[in-house]
């Protein structure tokens, strides 16, 4: 089963993520802001296939969590998605620049949206 850590400080948007991914048969990792997801990434035994990061969060931005998540060895190469509101091409190439896989913007459409994921994960 794939596994899939997402980040957003939306309760509302980590449900859907979550519904969303679950049903199509993934496991799904949730965290509130990049520092939680620092410390859950840090414990976490098991691999992880994508990671989804929201953008504008308290505590840590996604661009400063993506910096982070670069920099751990087990992590320099999986896949980054931005799932965020933002959708201005400056922030895109911010994100590109940190190491982001690639972009989405919320709210989604739950067929692209999981396409998008299989397309990461396979």
């Amino acid at each position: 089963m794939k596994t899939i850590f997402a980040v957003d400080d939306s309760a509302t948007a980590r449900a859907s993520i979550q519904y969303t991914l679950k049903r199509e048969g993934f496991n799904v990792e949730l965290a509130v802001d990049g520092v939680d997801a620092l410390n859950k990434i840090s414990k976490y035994s098991g691999d992880i296939d994508v990671f989804l990061f929201d953008v504008n969060m308290p505590n840590m931005d996604g661009i400063t969590l993506i910096k982070e998540v670069r920099k751990l060895n087990n992590h320099k190469f999986t896949p980054i998605l931005f799932l965020t509101t933002e959708s201005q091409e400056s922030k895109k190439m911010e994100g590109k620049a940190a190491g982001a896989s690639g972009w989405i913007v919320k709210p989604f459409e739950p067929d692209v949206f999981v396409n998008i994921i299989k397309r990461f994960t396979t």
